[in-house]
């Protein structure tokens, strides 16, 4: 049997359009978004739970007489597991795609396999036995039909009505979505029913509603004797078409084969992870910021963007992402959210749009290393595009942002979250930092910079900028940099809380704002104070306010975001920082492949199956939260492995735990 821990891991599979399946090893749901038929109705956006779970028995004869045991596990409230389908499980592997392995009374091993064609709205399962036996599958499809942020509950509205034309089945509970196209070699029994109460318990624990009812059509069955149990489930109409003529065991074949071949052709795991954030928009792609919640967001898209598209070595993918969100500038801000339809877009962000300029200068660098060109009409799509923030932001847009009279760029403006630490409770805006941000800072003076470089008269903006970086920020006794100074617009006045972000002043941008002694001392203080296996922290212990885990509710975990938490994305900025004050020599890559990319890999293997998680606790046993599937997570990840590190292969050679400060 599985250790504890494995069995509450979770597995996704991604269409490619921003819908997904998604659960746990042990098959039961503990969240709401956990599913087999999840698509993106509008892709990438409008994503619904058409298809929640599946209900699977296996019937034998033995010695004893006949007998049937469940492979599948639920959980019901108060706080009952059944059936008991995890007890058997004896093998789980989730590359290249979910894969289940449970011994039966009678010695034999039933294996079902799960993934999710790329570009097609759809799931194939198939079950096999390991050795010829009498044995007979049942699975029940358990539908919902619902949005995906929302719970289904038994109604007098849900249609259990079966539309059966030779191997294809059709379900529709609601008119209002898509209808689920069933295609098995199977035989389908209608016998409507509804499960009630099953138990989402990390629902439970995040302060939601958490009970959930399902409605089951009917049973489908095989004779595993005649050989493999195929299933195919799609959301008609979204993506691209399955193809048609083919029966199951063969469609199903065919899609296997393609999917196969296509995962294989990524040269590492982590590649391939990286793959399921990349998505359709429109005619061209995004990145969505994360599973199971997230869709696509601006500053998230930027910084995601240069591992899992540059490094990723996905350059028409980035192409087409600056593209489109060049398109989206105003006043010289970007939205932090794209512009759904119909939807007003967010501008809450004041540093959405400088990582913007980061991403399209490092990705004219990744284009002119592999020596391929850009278009006169691109480099005149970006160049416009960058002046345009940068004269909005030197001018005054909103939310107060504009270049002070010293060079560097205030913001802030009440009840508005601006920067990355963005958590906000009602009116209360948890790390508000308003004045002039640290990592804010940097990232106006790396864009100036670049922005200079096809109009000169920001270089004398970004002189004077970085002449009063060096002397504003620096506090000489705690031998690290402010967070902000101009605190709340008070001239003079700093906030020397020991955060993250004033790593970004050494390294983790193209131009670095601090050098020399300084340097190594915010690296020394960051990693003293800040450093743990998974990230870094957000605020260092034994500050005000410093929050030890991120658990409870809404207000508790918000409260809790950014003022302690860990934070996998910082270790990009942190490795490279470090890596720079200690000097670059194989020596030093050695050490810091150890000490801490190491940490990262092996954290591969516990939450989210493959990927990294959004955020963990700050203090130790550091357990992991959040989303457990996050794209910046990912694509820093790659950034540090194979652009800063050097290492291809995402697998863990020795593990050294990174001693932080409790």
């Amino acid at each position: 049997m599985l250790t504890e821990e494995r069995l509450g891991s979770e597995w996704l599979e991604a269409d490619g359009l921003g819908g997904f399946a998604m659960g746990t090893v042990a098959g039961w749901r503990t969240r709401r978004y956990h599913g087999l038929l999840m698509p993106a109705v509008t892709p990438p956006s409008g994503r619904a739970s058409l298809v929640s779970d599946i209900e699977a028995w296996v019937d034998g004869d033995g010695p004893e007489g006949s007998w049937s045991v469940a492979l599948g596990t639920h959980r019901y409230l108060p706080d009952v597991v059944h059936p008991d389908g995890a007890t058997r499980l004896i093998a789980f592997a989730y590359s290249p795609w979910p894969t289940w392995t449970w011994q039966l009374p009678n010695g034999t091993t039933i294996e079902q396999e799960l993934f999710v064609p790329h570009g097609h709205s759809a799931v194939v399962m198939r079950w096999r036995a390991k050795r010829s036996a009498a044995l007979r599958l049942r699975v029940r499809p358990l539908l919902s039909g619902r949005d995906l942020h929302a719970l289904h509950h038994e109604n007098a509205v849900a249609s259990a009505d079966t539309t059966e034309e030779d191997e294809q089945l059709r379900w529709q509970p609601y008119s209002s979505l898509p209808p689920v196209v069933s295609l098995s070699n199977g035989s389908f029994r209608r016998d409507a029913v509804w499960f009630r109460n099953f138990l989402l318990t990390e629902e439970r624990a995040r302060g939601f509603e958490h009970a959930e009812d399902l409605l089951s059509p009917g049973e489908l069955s095989w004779d595993l004797q005649e050989g493999d149990a195929v299933w195919i489930l799609a959301a008609q109409g979204i993506g691209e078409p399955l193809p048609r003529g083919l029966g199951a065991k063969d469609l199903g074949a065919r899609l296997r084969l393609a999917e196969k071949r296509r995962r294989e052709a990524f040269a590492s795991p982590l590649l391939r992870a990286a793959d399921a954030y990349v998505v359709r928009r429109g005619e061209g792609s995004t990145i969505i910021a994360g599973y199971p919640w997230f869709a696509d967001w601006g500053r998230d898209t930027f910084i995601a963007l240069r591992g899992i598209a540059l490094v990723g070595d996905r350059l028409s993918d980035a192409r087409d992402i600056l593209q489109q969100w060049a398109g989206t500038v105003s006043q010289g801000m970007l939205p932090n959210r794209f512009i759904e339809a119909g939807d007003q877009p967010e501008f809450n962000s004041v540093d959405a749009a400088l990582w913007y300029i980061i991403a399209v200068h490092e990705f004219r660098a990744r284009m002119k290393k592999a020596g391929r060109l850009l278009s006169a009409a691109d480099h005149r799509t970006f160049n416009d595009a960058i002046q345009a923030i940068l004269e909005g932001y030197a001018f005054g847009t909103r939310y107060g942002i504009h270049a002070d009279d010293d060079g560097l760029l205030a913001c802030g403006a009440p009840g508005v979250q601006l920067t990355w630490m963005d958590a906000k409770v009602g009116d209360w805006v948890v790390t508000p930092r308003r004045g002039k941000p640290v990592e804010v800072q940097a990232l106006w003076l790396n864009a100036l910079r670049i922005g200079s470089e096809n109009s000169p008269r920001w270089a004398r903006l970004y002189d004077k900028g970085l002449a009063t970086f060096r002397e504003r920020f620096w506090d000489p006794e705690q031998r690290h940099l402010a967070d902000v100074v101009d605190v709340e617009g008070r001239a003079g006045e700093r906030d020397l809380s020991c955060r993250p972000n004033q790593i970004f002043a050494v390294a983790g941008l193209p131009f670095h704002v601090l050098t020399g002694p300084q340097a190594r001392d915010v690296v020394d203080a960051v990693e003293y104070r800040l450093l743990t296996p998974l990230g870094l922290r957000s605020l260092a212990p034994g500050a005000s306010g410093y929050a030890p885990r991120y658990v409870g509710g809404p207000l508790e975990r918000d409260g809790a975001y950014h003022q302690g938490t860990v934070w996998p994305w910082l270790a990009g900025p942190f490795v490279e920082a470090w890596i720079k004050v200690h000097g670059d020599t194989p020596a030093t890559r050695a050490e810091a492949r150890t000490r801490f990319l190491n940490p990262l890999l092996a954290h591969l293997e516990v939450a989210g199956l493959g990927h990294v998680s959004e955020v963990a606790d700050g203090d130790p046993p550091h357990t992991p939260g959040g989303a457990p599937f996050q794209a910046w997570s990912v694509g820093e990840l790659l950034r540090l492995s194979i652009e800063i590190l050097g290492v291809t292969e995402t697998t863990v050679t020795r593990r050294t735990p990174v001693k932080a400060m409790r």
